[in-house]
């Protein structure tokens, strides 16, 4: 959960009360927030750098404030501010204003774009007047954002720029590092695209974004109509266009890979500090055109409308309250309801202002119902049914197979159900068809990009990591796999698998070949002549992942449920074992 600052006497001064520590507390509990802590800068300090170093720091109080990962508003003191009032009934929730200027400021965005950070969405904020603390919040915010929704800059990079500064229209292009050069924010040197990089690399802040735009032939950067550089984006903002306490217009650009969260972004911003506005909670558009022609005006701060269900939020909560008190309710938490039809006092219209992002689902409409309403309000009641727990079958089949191979003497183990394409592939000498495998659209490493079709990958590489430990190796895991299915509304399917190698300075296939008949004997599966039902029985086998003349299919009612054997020198070699194994993976549903 993010811990966001908050001053107690301006804090204070916004809520027209004093509060004690337990009160504030209680107060925030109620809201769905947390007090972590009631500090103030300097004891902050002393606990960071000690006494001596920590003596020029404020004593001002401080709460240190936990928010919901998911409540953008809350990120800085005047969104908590604003949004406890509004719960105690202070003020009504503010209704903000798109403007309608006579020639609106215009954003271009070039095609080269496209193939590094390919959205965008601008906004201004006319006539702020900040002071000291409101500008250490702006900049806050933005900080918050950016390791919260922006996930650390590579979804969205936020850019702030005083207006009066440049000159629009603006255009956000994509150049080479070699053909970008500009002064970076508080810097009196000009630098190029692989200088900046250079200058940054150890950087205590930035340099943990360089990696995201550091190996693109082409760097984004935004322009104004003279070419002054605003921003290298996700990287600084150029020094000519930065902001200070006197800056009355604030242009601000969200670059991004996500236009969704760009969007959320930017109106989380201008929504918040649109207060300091001359008129308040008024926001100045911008006209963003792509490369395709399409035009799209930002920010969009229209009301999001949802249909709730009065009875339903009753059963859900386990309250009994009438349609007005509802809507009460909803108003203290920001919602505006009201009927749909007078004569159906069931069925309510929601109306989700643009700071509250975090509404998706009737179901958050519920949740915050049951927080206006108080949990500790909620009267305490018996269930209605009295039933008795018993475990899922599947569950319960696999712990029997656990505890089998555990007698046996094998261990368990737990590896990731992400491996690499190779791994689940091109090591098991198997062949991609392109209809097996659920792969990942945008993985983080090499070593996470499909979820795993087998058990096996994830075994040997616990044996590969434990060569020191004494032979032999037995190792086991029931587990599930993941396969592509278009018959189902998902279009994959998990299947539980139990898989088991055996290593040694000989492969020992009879140590496998016994587990399975133990294993099947377990299970009461008795063994048959090869073709007939009603039992298993084993066949040779084209699985590639096993050594030719030294693996077996297993039947079950005459369907491959699975294969056993002497595993492929080959996929010893490519997961770096150095002896010989004896591995099996058999699919546990079938003997449900």
């Amino acid at each position: 959960m993010p811990t966001v600052n908050v001053d107690k006497e301006n804090l204070f001064k916004e809520l027209g009360k004093v509060y004690t520590t337990e009160e504030f507390r209680d107060l925030c509990f109620e809201f769905g927030i947390e007090l972590e802590d009631d500090t103030s800068e300097k004891e902050m300090a002393t606990k960071e750098m000690g006494a001596e170093k920590a003596s020029t720091f404020s004593d001002r109080g401080i709460y240190r404030i936990d928010i919901p990962a998911n409540r953008y508003d809350l990120l800085c003191p005047e969104g908590i501010s604003q949004a406890l009032k509004i719960y105690l009934g202070q003020i009504k929730p503010p209704r903000y204003v798109v403007t309608k200027p006579e020639k609106i400021t215009r954003m271009t965005i070039k095609p080269e774009t496209q193939d590094v950070r390919p959205y965008c969405a601008c906004a201004i904020l006319r006539n702020v007047t900040f002071d000291k603390f409101a500008y250490d919040n702006f900049i806050d915010l933005q900080d918050k954002l950016h390791n919260n929704i922006c996930r650390r800059r590579t979804l969205v990079a936020i850019g702030t720029h005083d207006l009066d500064t440049i000159q629009g229209p603006f255009t956000y292009e994509a150049l080479a590092p070699k053909d970008l050069k500009f002064k970076p924010l508080n810097t009196e040197k000009e630098m190029d695209g692989d200088e900046i990089m250079s200058y940054y690399e150890n950087h205590r802040q930035l340099g943990r974004y360089l990696h995201i735009i550091r190996d693109k032939p082409r760097y984004p950067i935004l322009f104004d109509s003279n070419r002054t550089v605003l921003s290298l984006p996700p990287i600084i903002n150029g020094d000519h266009s930065k902001i200070s306490l006197d800056t009355k217009n604030i242009f601000i650009e969200c670059t991004a890979t996500d236009l969704t969260k760009a969007n959320i972004v930017l109106n989380t911003i201008v929504t918040t500090f649109s207060i300091y506005c001359k008129e308040k909670f008024t926001v100045e558009p911008v006209e963003v055109v792509y490369p395709d022609g399409t035009v799209r005006v930002c920010p969009d701060l229209s009301d999001k409308e949802f249909e709730a269900s009065v009875k339903l939020i009753n059963e859900t909560v386990g309250v009994s309250l009438k349609t007005d008190e509802v809507i009460n309710y909803l108003a203290k938490m920001s919602l505006d309801a009201s009927l749909y039809n007078k004569e159906d006092t069931d069925k309510l219209k929601v109306m989700v202002p643009p700071t509250r992002s975090d509404v998706l689902h009737q179901c958050d409409i519920i949740e915050d119902v049951a927080i206006a309403y108080g949990y500790n309000n909620i009267e305490k009641t018996k269930p209605h049914t009295n039933t008795i727990g018993v475990p899922f079958p599947l569950n319960k089949l696999s712990d029997l197979i656990r505890r089998e191979f555990a007698l046996s003497g094998f261990t368990e183990v737990l590896p990731l159900i992400l491996c690499s394409h190779d791994e689940n592939f091109a090591f098991l000498n198997r062949v991609d068809d392109g209809k097996t495998a659920v792969k990942l659209a945008n993985p983080k490493t090499a070593e996470y990009q499909v979820v795993r079709n087998s058990l096996l990958p994830g075994i040997f590489k616990t044996i590969a990591q434990n060569k020191k430990m004494p032979l032999p190796l037995k190792v086991f895991e029931v587990s599930d796999v993941v396969f592509k299915d278009e018959t189902y509304e998902r279009k994959a399917r998990n299947q539980r698998n139990m898989a088991a190698v055996y290593t040694n300075k000989t492969a020992g296939f009879e140590v496998i070949h016994g587990m399975v008949d133990r294993i099947m004997a377990m299970l009461s599966t008795n063994r048959v002549a090869v073709g007939e039902e009603g039992g298993y029985y084993i066949k040779e086998s084209e699985n590639p992942t096993f050594f030719p003349g030294r693996r077996a299919d297993v039947y079950l009612n005459n369907k491959v449920i699975g294969s056993f054997g002497i595993v492929h020198p080959s996929t010893l070699e490519k997961f770096d074992i150095s002896y010989p194994c004896s591995a099996l993976e058999i699919n546990v549903e079938p003997f449900l």
